[in-house]
């Protein structure tokens, strides 16, 4: 058997990337011009547009340091508490 060769990897991009890739493409008149200018296929950019305007895919997206993640359980806990409060007062 001859040896394949190999498949090429696919590029990873960081959170910092994809925020100026974002950012760039929302001053540019493109989302093409855009894609062209870092080197990336424009479908990738509109998928990573799309993402930015659904809040669960860009929450998966972003890494969250233990201090800010422990204070984002804290403040869901509250949010829920209140609205139960809140609730039980529009009951009474």
């Amino acid at each position: 058997m001859k040896d394949s060769p190999q498949p090429a990897k696919r590029r990873r991009y960081d959170a910092a990337f994809r925020a100026e890739a974002l950012r760039l493409a929302s001053e540019s008149r493109s989302t093409q011009a855009a894609a062209r200018a870092l080197n990336i296929s424009p479908k990738l950019l509109y998928k990573w547009q799309k993402e930015a305007l659904t809040p669960v895919a860009a929450a998966r997206g972003a890494e969250l340091d233990p201090a800010t993640a422990a204070e984002l359980r804290q403040l869901r806990a509250l949010a829920r508490r209140q609205a139960q409060e809140l609730d039980i007062l529009k009951k009474a």
